[in-house]
C-alpha cells in the first residue's frame, strides 16, 4: 500500500517496475559472483601475485552455473511472492473482506504462482544437469551415490545415508531418473563418491608437487624446469592446500594426512541428502497448491474451497524455508571449498580474534533479529488493515475499516 496516496497511477506502476528490475539486476551480479566461487572459470592463478586474476570477463559472465543459478533463484523468488499474495488474499476471503479485490489478487497469484512453480522445477532440473557437468561431488553427495553404477543411474527417493560405512540404508530408488537428470543420456555414468575419492587422492599428490614448485618459484628459482612443473600441476594446487589443515609441511605429508584430506573432499552427505529432498518436496507442494487454486477458479468453486484458503494461508512461510534449504545445498555442498578446487575453506578465514568474531556475530544476530521483528510487525499490520484502510472509495469495506492505513486502526 505504500505510496498510493503520494503518487499517481502511472508513477506508482513505473516505480513498481523499477524496483523489480533493480532487484533482478542486483541478483544477476550477486549470483555471478557466487557461481564463480562454485565454478571458477575465466580466471587463473598468478604465482607472482599469489591471487586469482581475471582472464575472460565473457567466461565469467556466461558461467553455466551462473545462468542456471540465476533463473532458478529468481523463479524461487517469484514463487515466494506469489505465495505471499496468495495467502493474504485467502485471509481476506476467509474473513469475507474486500472480496472483489481478494478474488482478483487470489487469481493473479494462483496463475503467476503456478507458472513460477513449474519454472522452479524445470530450472531445478537444469541446475541438476549443470551440477552433473561441473560439480560432481555435490551431485554425488546430494544423491548419496557411493558407487559408480552402470548407466542410467537411479534416483534415491528415500533412504538413510551412512557416511562411515559409505552406504544408504533402506534406499528406495527410481530407475533411470538420476542418469536422465544429471547427464541427459542413458549411457553416461554418474560418478560415485568412492570413485571421486580415488580421483581426489591423485589430485592431492599432484597438488603436493604444485606446492613444492610454487615454494621454489617464490624462493627465486625461475628455472624452466620449475616453471614447467608448476604449470603442469597448478590445476591441482588447491587439493594440495587441503593438507595445510593437518601439516605445514605439505610436501612431506604422511599417508594418514593424505587420507584425512581425501575424506575432507566429500561434504557430510546426510544434511545435503535431506535438505535437497525437503526442498523438492516443498516445490511439489507449491505446484499442488497453485494447481488446485487454478482448478477451483476455472470451475468457479472458489467460495466452496475454504480448505484451499487455509492451506494457502499456512503455506506463506514455506517458500522461505525452501529457499534456505536450497542455499544449504548450494553452499554446504561446495565444501570443503571457499572457491571450488582453488581455495579451501579453512584457509579462507579472516585473521580476527575470537572476541572480535563473537562480537560481530552477536551484532549481526541482533541487527537482523530487530529487522525481522519490524518486518513481521509491518506485514501483519498492513495485511490486517487491508485495501479498505486506504480510504480511496474503491473498496468494499472502507466504512468498516474506519481509518487510513497511516493510523493504527485496522479491521481484525
Amino acid at each position: 500500500f505504500f505510496g498510493w496516496d503520494r503518487m499517481g497511477k502511472v508513477t506508482h506502476l513505473l516505480v513498481t517496475f523499477l524496483v523489480a528490475f533493480g532487484s533482478n539486476l542486483s541478483a544477476v551480479w550477486i549470483l555471478i559472483a557466487n557461481a564463480w566461487m562454485q565454478n571458477p572459470v575465466g580466471a587463473e592463478f598468478n604465482h607472482e601475485t599469489m591471487r586469482m586474476e581475471l582472464t575472460s570477463f565473457y567466461d565469467l559472465l556466461f558461467n553455466p552455473v551462473a545462468g542456471a543459478k540465476f533463473v532458478h533463484t529468481v523463479a524461487a523468488g517469484y514463487v515466494t511472492a506469489s505465495m505471499f499474495v496468495f495467502g493474504i488474499s485467502s485471509y481476506y476471503l476467509l474473513r469475507r473482506r474486500d472480496l472483489p479485490f481478494a478474488v482478483r489478487s487470489f487469481a493473479v497469484a494462483a496463475g503467476f504462482g503456478l507458472a513460477s512453480a513449474i519454472s522452479v522445477i524445470v530450472l531445478g532440473d537444469e541446475s541438476g544437469y549443470t551440477a552433473g557437468e561441473v560439480q560432481k561431488v555435490k551431485l554425488a553427495a546430494i544423491e548419496a551415490e557411493w558407487e559408480t553404477v552402470p548407466p542410467p543411474a537411479s534416483f534415491t527417493a528415500f533412504g538413510f545415508p551412512d557416511q562411515a560405512n559409505e552406504t544408504t540404508h533402506y534406499a528406495i530408488k527410481i530407475p533411470w531418473l538420476m542418469g536422465l537428470i544429471a547427464t541427459r543420456s542413458v549411457d553416461t555414468p554418474v560418478k560415485g563418491i568412492k570413485n571421486l575419492k580415488v580421483e581426489h587422492e591423485a589430485r592431492i599428490h599432484g597438488g603436493m608437487k604444485a606446492y613444492a614448485a610454487l615454494q621454489k618459484l617464490r624462493a627465486g628459482d625461475r628455472s624452466a624446469g620449475t616453471q614447467a612443473e608448476f604449470e603442469r600441476t597448478k590445476a591441482d594446487l588447491g587439493y594440495g592446500l587441503l593438507l595445510r589443515k593437518y601439516t605445514d609441511k605439505v610436501v612431506d605429508a604422511t599417508p594418514e594426512q593424505i587420507k584425512q584430506a581425501v575424506d575432507d573432499t566429500i561434504p557430510q552427505v546426510a544434511p545435503l541428502f535431506w535438505s535437497f529432498r525437503l526442498m523438492v518436496g516443498l516445490g511439489l507442494w507449491f505446484l499442488f497448491v497453485f494447481a488446485a487454486a487454478f482448478y477451483v477458479l476455472a470451475r468457479r468453486h472458489l467460495y466452496r474451497s475454504r480448505w484451499l484458503m487455509h492451506l494457502a494461508l499456512w503455506s506463506i512461510p514455506l517458500p522461505w524455508i525452501a529457499a534456505e534449504l536450497g542455499w544449504i545445498v548450494a553452499e554446504y555442498g561446495r565444501q570443503p571449498w571457499a572457491i571450488s578446487e582453488v581455495l579451501p575453506t579453512h584457509l579462507a578465514v579472516s585473521s580476527v580474534s575470537t572476541g572480535e568474531l563473537y562480537f560481530s556475530l552477536a551484532g549481526f544476530v541482533l541487527f537482523y533479529t530487530a529487522l525481522l521483528i519490524v518486518e513481521l510487525y509491518l506485514m501483519f499490520k498492513y495485511a490486517r488493515a487491508g485495501p479498505s484502510s486506504l480510504g480511496t472509495g474503491r473498496y468494499q469495506d472502507e466504512a468498516a475499516a474506519g481509518t487510513s492505513y497511516k493510523g493504527t486502526g485496522a479491521a481484525p
